[in-house]
């Protein structure tokens, strides 16, 4: 695919549509866009590669932008191999081509690069560094852990445009025209949402700058309404409630649990709560369930005992949330079991791991299947988690 970013900076990325699992975890029913761009001047830049799985089609992108030219240099903004997987191929095709990247990513090279890490044809850049191609110069600013150490975005102050790493991306190809912030929601949430901190960073950077276009790594190039993207991930990397309401994640065996957790959410609107979502630990996407649990500011998590513990999804479930820095939020929790219900015990000690994380009284037991009387238990739950 190829378009005018501007007069002077052509998208040449690809679009993946036959993938299934993205970073072989993440489910992508409308694929995912691998993204580069080249500046051309009067020194061209071409701004990062694509997954190998494109490479061939991404190198006749970027053939038919140059035309009879060569390019000058090889910007690489992440090192995560859907963006670099391509570098020696291009080098190959170029020789004259200089990579340019942060420090760390130069020190890295040789992990993914081993017959040759292009050390010599390598400049490492550092913090307020710039590169003028003419008219356009590109300011780099580091931003470590977002999301990996030697991440680095550029700035053409020409056409005041951010090249924003994977910062600003969603999954979806771009040949899937779709609403932006669903799926950048769950994309931020479960690949970046552990460095709010580092985001926060590169937000305090990026205000600096007079910015009329970000490109980022996955996802459209963003000309219009910056300040919804930018007020959304200031939201997001500081862990605030984006909507006002209740999640309700529930993981049940014979289905006994998910009717208790379903009289739950009708309870939730019952007594006029916001919003109230729902999911099925077992069958439901677990990076959407992670998104809906960032997104609201309450939680209510449902499970049953199995074998001494708690039913796998919703350890599995909380162990995403506890590894993705989930965090200043109310969360209820209803167990079940038949014998020994220990399933309460167990999500109390994951989620007291969390910071910020505040467990609402009562805790609810079930035993076996739900009945007239633990009506009351979830009444007075619901009470206390919307208080």
């Amino acid at each position: 695919m190829i378009f005018d970013v501007t007069k002077d900076i052509k998208y040449v990325g690809v679009d993946d549509c036959d993938i299934d699992l993205f970073e072989s975890q993440y489910v992508v029913p409308n694929g995912i866009s691998y993204n580069s761009y080249v500046v051309l001047d009067e020194k061209i830049a071409i701004m990062d590669t694509v997954d190998k799985r494109k490479c061939g089609e991404w190198l006749e992108n970027v053939a038919t932008v140059l035309g009879s030219r060569q390019p000058d240099f090889l910007v690489v903004h992440h090192l995560e191999p859907d963006h670099a997987g391509s570098i020696a191929d291009v080098m190959a095709k170029y020789p004259a081509l200089q990579i340019v990247t942060s420090a760390r990513a130069a020190q890295m090279m040789p992990q993914f690069y081993v017959e040759d890490s292009f050390a010599e044809r390598t400049i490492a850049v550092k913090e307020g560094d710039t590169l003028s191609l003419g008219k356009h110069t590109l300011h780099f600013a580091m931003a470590p852990m977002v999301h990996w150490p030697e991440v680095m975005v550029s700035y053409d102050a020409a056409d005041k445009v951010l090249f924003s790493a994977d910062g600003f991306g969603k999954f979806g190809a771009l040949s899937h025209d779709e609403e932006w912030a669903c799926e950048a929601r769950r994309y931020y949430f479960n690949i970046c949402g552990k460095y709010g901190q580092p985001v926060q960073a590169l937000l305090k950077k990026a205000a600096t700058l007079d910015i009329e276009c970000i490109c980022p790594l996955h996802g459209p190039v963003l000309k219009e309404n910056l300040g919804y993207y930018i007020g959304l991930y200031d939201t997001w990397s500081k862990y605030d409630v984006e909507t006002e309401g209740v999640f309700v994640a529930f993981a049940s065996i014979h289905g006994n649990t998910a009717e208790v957790a379903r009289k739950m959410k009708d309870i939730l609107i019952a007594k006029g709560a916001a919003k109230v979502s729902i999911a099925d630990l077992s069958r439901d996407d677990m990076a959407e369930a992670v998104e809906d649990a960032f997104r609201m500011g309450k939680l209510v998590v449902a499970a049953a005992s199995y074998d001494g513990d708690v039913f796998p999804p919703m350890h599995d479930f909380l162990h995403h949330l506890k590894i993705k820095s989930y965090q200043k939020r109310r969360v209820g929790i209803i167990e079940n079991g038949s014998w020994a219900p220990v399933a309460g015990r167990v999500m109390r000690s994951m989620l007291e791991t969390m910071k910020d994380v505040e467990i609402v009284e009562p805790m609810v037991t079930i035993r076996s299947r739900m009945k007239q009387e633990d009506i009351p238990s979830l009444e007075a739950l619901a009470d206390a988690i919307l208080a």
